[in-house]
């Protein structure tokens, strides 16, 4: 078992902003192109990763991170490179590994809802007729088979870091499902935890504590670290 989990969501993206406006005004295409694991950071999500360095430096060296992984995409990878400068301290080299990267839409990949309906016009049937939790997208994957990927990575990070401080930085899919797998809620349970907490947001953090020899949620989707907006 790890001592500690820690876990980051990357920090604003150009896809975060430009989906949020282009879905708001329906448009078919947003302002965001290319592939989605090369979708770079706004100025904003620059500065939370920033942030996200400042919090680290104020640890104490004993609560340090002594492990780093992170998702491969470049939102994650750009989040921890500028937390880590930001922080000023002798951190670990980090590592990526493909199970913590965020849910693959397959054909649907940045595609704004405008576009899905009028290209795909089946999957919104589909998508209800299955279910958000088992609602696989053409070539994509499903929230059920990205809590089997992590409950790998899971095994394999306590065989391999026992006993170490971790920290992961990757994608809200993997924050929200982390604690699915982690805490064995059903889909149903994790619905209300988006009820309660919202989504999961940029440069939040979500701590378990392994000390109890099981990890404990210590706290969730916090952003008090950020600066005001």
């Amino acid at each position: 078992m790890v001592a500690e989990l820690i876990l980051v969501r990357h920090g604003q993206s150009l896809a975060n902003v430009a989906f949020t406006a282009a879905n708001a005004e329906g448009l078919l295409e947003a302002a965001v192109s290319g592939r989605d694991a090369e979708v770079p950071l706004t100025e904003t999500g620059e500065e939370q990763a920033a942030a996200v360095g400042k919090w680290l430096a104020a640890l104490p060296e004993e609560h340090r991170p002594q492990v780093v992984i992170t998702s491969p995409y470049l939102r994650a990878r750009e989040t921890w490179r500028i937390a880590a400068a930001s922080s000023g301290l002798d951190l670990p080299v980090p590592r990526t590994d493909d199970r913590l990267v965020d849910r693959l839409m397959g054909e649907l990949e940045l595609l704004t809802h405008a576009a899905v309906a009028a290209r795909y016009p089946d999957e919104v049937a589909r998508r209800a007729e299955a279910g958000e939790f088992e609602y696989v997208p053409p070539g994509g994957e499903s929230f059920a088979d990205i809590a089997i990927r992590l409950k790998s990575f899971l095994d394999d990070l306590h065989t391999d870091h026992a006993g170490q401080r971790v920290i992961v930085v990757a994608h809200d899919a993997v924050v929200l499902m982390m604690r699915a797998v982690i805490e064995q809620l059903s889909w149903d349970e994790v619905l209300e935890v988006e009820r309660e907490a919202g989504s999961v947001r940029n440069a939040s953090i979500t701590r378990f504590d392994g000390g109890s020899g099981e990890l404990t949620l210590d706290r969730y989707n916090v952003i008090d670290h950020l600066p005001p907006t």
